[in-house]
């Protein structure tokens, strides 16, 4: 007998919490691979979440939160 795991929801809306991959993130803020990682580097984008040895995933609220930033501050200069 196998012993199987069944989840009722995908495991990570249990957590309330959506985690994106790269191709969800590039999407989702519009910059490509490298500047997201160089925004990583810097400080200036949320850093990712290990998800395996290999695997990384952006949590979705901290991709939200970065492009309200990017919304707010554009306003400003508009304002300025």
């Amino acid at each position: 007998m196998t012993n199987v795991i069944a989840f009722p929801l995908p495991p990570n809306t249990m957590t309330g919490e959506i985690i994106l991959r790269l191709p969800q993130v590039k999407g989702r803020c519009g910059l490509g691979r490298a500047s997201i990682y160089a925004g990583v580097k810097n400080g200036t984008f949320p850093a990712p979440v290990k998800l395996g040895e290999r695997a990384v995933g952006w949590l979705a609220s901290s991709v939200d939160a970065w492009i309200q930033t990017r919304i707010q501050a554009s306003h400003q200069k508009v304002a300025a």
